[in-house]
Parts: structure tokens; sequence; C-alpha cells
């Protein structure tokens, strides 16, 4: 039996090679945001998303820690904002290009995630698959409605099946793994949990957990565990509840501050008569001892040494009262959104609290977040709120009538969706940017392609830099360059054999230079390191210049 061939989806259009023009951004400053922050790397870009990627690439390329999409699901909703009845061959042939540039952008370690439905999962899996591979694949389902409302009538009547559910498909690059996952609450508080821990604050008894749950046993780190343990002082976990008779908000008290809630629970054998041993050797209320076994223990000081099975070791809540949240996500709340953000996006908006979730497993703080279908500015708003730097890509008018508005109201410092929670105050900016022209446009009457009229010489010169892969950089005689030695000129007169004379006159000896011109004089004699192409021929052999992208 011959082994050949490999399983994979195919479609009409799917091997068609198509050589996207990298754009060039143009920032439009009277949209632009930066009064309070005039130094910010966050950027809203309005235009085509994939050719905004492809101008994205050659500056961003393994630099995005965070990417969140939210593309079209294909399903024909009533959605005024997206062509959203696509086929499915062209539904993939818009997802395919945009992924690999997505999958170009991420860094090594970043994490790439894609909110999808049923209609499309199958296809939208087995695409991803093939760019980024299943092994470093993983999927979550997450609730995203309830079954109340005008749909369930209809479901009853047809006697179906409701949805209620969504997918987020997670890829990185060496495997779903090494995140920061948030542990979620269980559904029931323990009110064995009641004692209130008191005397440090949250670094210090993140340092005293990470203590007792690390590898590292040296005198050094126990005293460190011992000075913190030794600050602490024991309450009643009644002393921050005083007033509140309301059981969902007593809960909620709880569960916030799970961090410094404990219980003691019993302990026997060595581990008695290790604390037998040093209780009396401290002042504090608590400390720490540690095992023949290398386990540490934090325990309280104030127990009956008597008892055969005494109840002196601490268990903090926020290690015991709370899950994984596996793939399973239910736990946000992912209807009544329509105050979140002070926009109105029906049936496409995705709650802050599942894109914090996201951003805060995959990133810190100034790393960048990247939303290439950026709908009601969703992602750029929460990952501004959280402290990351961001980029978000948005074709619709409402860039301006949704992102831009949004946006402006979390520098103002709006206080919904995760305001609360992160302690957002407001600050910041972010540039505003059109995703400029096509450079070539065709003639009106001859078959040629002519230098777009709306074309300034600087953005002549950033545009060819871009394509050819050099850094946008204007020095002296020279428009960027692609590395020490490595240049470019581009020329805005006859480009002869004196002009070129006059241009490399202080080169260096190992130095090299590209020319581009749109006038050359013929039969040059051109030394080793000097190079000469034509505008627009040679442009022409690298890419298809088009007005738009369909």
């Amino acid at each position: 039996m011959t082994k050949t061939g490999k399983l994979e989806l195919t479609w009409v259009g799917k091997n068609e090679i198509k050589r996207y023009e990298p754009r060039i951004l143009v920032e439009d400053f009277g949209k632009s945001n930066i009064t309070i922050d005039n130094q910010t790397s966050n950027m809203l870009i309005h235009g085509d998303n994939l050719l905004a990627l492809k101008a994205l690439e050659h500056d961003f390329a393994g630099k995005i820690k965070c990417i969140y999409i939210d593309p079209p699901y294909n399903i024909a909703t009533a959605n005024p904002h997206y062509d959203d009845n696509l086929e499915n061959s062209l539904w993939l042939n818009l997802m395919k290009p945009r992924l690999e540039l997505l999958w170009k952008l991420l860094s090594d370690d970043g994490l790439l995630a894609v909110q999808i439905d049923d209609e499309q999962f199958a296809r939208l899996f087995l695409l991803m698959d093939e760019i980024c591979t299943q092994k470093n694949m993983k999927t979550i389902c997450v609730k995203m409605s309830e079954p109340t409302g005008v749909k369930m009538a209809s479901i009853k009547k047809a006697k179906s099946i409701p949805k209620f559910k969504e997918f987020i498909i997670l890829a990185k690059k060496d495997g779903v793994k090494n995140l920061d996952i948030e542990y979620i609450p269980k559904e029931k508080w323990d009110n064995e949990y009641k004692l209130l821990i008191n005397g440090v604050n949250r670094d210090d008894l993140e340092v005293l957990k990470q203590i007792m749950e690390g590898d590292d046993y040296s005198e050094e780190t126990i005293k460190l565990a011992d000075s913190i343990a030794s600050k602490i002082k024991i309450s009643s976990v009644n002393d921050i509840i005083k007033g509140v008779s309301k059981k969902e908000e007593i809960d909620s008290i709880k569960y916030e501050n799970s961090w410094r809630i404990a219980r003691d629970v019993a302990v026997t054998g060595n581990v008695k008569d290790l604390a037998n041993q040093k209780r009396n050797m401290v002042n504090g209320e608590s400390f720490i001892v540690v095992t023949p076994q290398k386990k540490k223990y934090l325990m309280k000081k104030d127990y009956n040494a008597e008892s055969a099975q005494p109840r002196c070791k601490l268990l903090f809540a926020d290690q015991y009262l709370t899950v994984h949240p596996g793939d399973l996500w239910t736990d946000i709340k992912t209807t009544g959104l329509d105050n979140e953000g002070i926009v109105d996006f029906p049936k496409s908006k995705k709650p802050e609290k599942l894109i914090r979730r996201i951003i805060q497993m995959s990133t810190n703080k100034s790393d960048f977040v990247l939303d290439s279908f950026l709908g009601s500015g969703t992602t750029a708003a929460v990952a501004h709120k959280m402290g990351r730097k961001w980029i978000g890509i948005e074709l619709g008018d409402h860039a301006y009538t949704h992102c831009k508005v949004r946006l402006d109201k979390v520098i103002e410092g709006e206080q919904s969706g995760i305001s609360k929670i992160v302690n957002w105050k407001g600050g910041g900016g972010y540039r505003f940017y059109e995703l400029a022209p096509s450079l070539l446009e065709k003639h009106d009457t001859l078959p040629i392609y002519t230098i777009n009229k709306n074309y300034s010489f600087e953005m002549l010169c950033e545009a060819i830099c871009k394509l050819e892969g050099f850094k946008y950089d204007p020095q002296r005689e020279m428009h960027g360059k692609s590395s020490e030695t490595r240049f470019i000129h581009i020329a805005s007169e006859m480009v002869t054999g004196e002009y070129i004379k006059q241009l490399t006159k202080e080169l260096g000896e190992n130095d090299s230079v590209l020319i581009y011109g749109t006038k050359i004089q013929s039969s040059l004699r051109l030394p080793d390191n000097l190079e000469i192409k034509r505008i627009p021929k040679d442009l022409l052999k690298k890419f298809d210049f088009e007005s738009e992208i369909r």
C-alpha cells in the first residue's frame, strides 16, 4: 500500500497565490488621543485587516504576546456591521491568509485565541491545524447564552435544541502550556474558613505561600517565611462582614478576601511535635515548621498542645476554595452586556471579563495584545485597562462610531465591564491610523500602473522601504536601512552616473545601496555594492497592487 498524501481541508481557491501589498499606515492626528500620553504605543487602525496585518508584519513579527479575534461566524445574522453570510469557500479564503499573518506576528511564547460558534468550528479547527498544528492547540467551550428569552419559545415549539455555547480555539507555538490560569470560586463557600489574617499585605502573603509550596528549603528562605509569619494577627472573618445581611453579598466579600481568610486543621505525629517545640520559641501568632520529609506548614500559636490532634495548621481559602476552569467556562456572565463600553453592538459584543481572562493568562503588563476584528473595541478596552499595549484593526465605520468612542471613554475612566475589578481610573492614549491607498494605481485608459496621485514623496519613500523590507529612517541621502551596512535611496530625479557618484561618495567600504527611481539613465555601469530598480516595473514583480481586498 502506497503511503502518500495528507489529510487536509480543501475548498475552491485555497491554492491561489496572492501577493498582497504591505501598505503604510497614515496617522490621523485629529482622531488620535494622546493628550494624556503622547508616548503611547497603542494603535487603532481603520482599514482592511489583511492589508493592515501586512503593514504590521515587518515591525511586529514575533512580538505580539496575545492575539484574540472574534471573526464573522458566517451565519447570516442580522448584524449590520459585518458581511456574515459568506459561502464557505469565501469564508475560508478570508480566514486563511489572516491566520497565517497572525501566526507570524505571534511571539514564540504568545497565545492565539479564536472565538467561533459551531457553524464554522470544524472548518476553522482543520484550517488552524494546517497553520498551527493540532499538538499546539486546545479548545475551550464557553457558555454564551441562557435558557431564557424569546428564543426558547420557538425552541420549545419546534422541540429542538437551543445553542448556549461557543468555542475558543487556543494555539501556542510551543503547545498550550505555561499559562497564568485564573482559578474560579467553587459554587459554595466553605464556612470552615472563618479566620481572618491581618498584619501583612497581599504581596507578603503571596511570598509566604510561594515559599510554602516551593522547593527552596534554605535557612535564608525559612527565615524570610518566619519573618512574614511573625507579623500575622489572627481575628474572625466576621470583622469584614459586619452590617451585611444578604448572603450573596457576604459570600462575595469572602471570595474577594479569600487570599487572607484561612481555617485551622488538625495535625498529628511529628508535625505536632515540631509545632510544640517551636511555639514557645516565637513571639508572634504564627510560625513555620519544616518536617524531615521537606514539608512546610504555617501554624498558629494558639492551640491546645495537650490535644492528640490539635487544630493548628492554617490553610488559605484561595488555595482550596477555587478550582481550575478547565476547558468548560460557565462562570462568566455573557448576557446583559448592553451597557458595557457605552456602545451598542447587538448580538456581537463579548464580555470584558472573558477577554480579561484570555489576556491575563497569557500576558504581563506592557506586553502587546492584538485584535484584527476589533468590532465594538472590547479587546482594546480591556487591554488598556489592564496596562497592556494594544493594536486594534477594524474595517467598518464603527472604527469611528464604536471603537474610538469606547476607547475615548476608557481613557476618561468609564466604570463598566472590568473597571472596578482592576481599579481602573482612566489615563493612557492611542494613535489612530488610516490604511494608505495602494501605492500604484492603474491608468484610466492605458494598460500601465502609475504612482498613486495621493502619495507625497515622503509617503512614496516609506512605502518602498516597507515593500523591500527596509526600516524607514531618513538620514541625509538615505531613506532607510535593513542592516548597519545596507541602505535604500529613492530618487526624485533622473538617476545618472553623476547622480550615483554624488550619492555614494560617503559610503563606507562595506556599505551597499538599493536605489529606486522612475527615470534611470540607460547603460549605467554599477559597482558590486550598488543595485538599481525601476518604479513601477520592479515593484509589480513583487506584489499585486489592488485598490481593496475582497
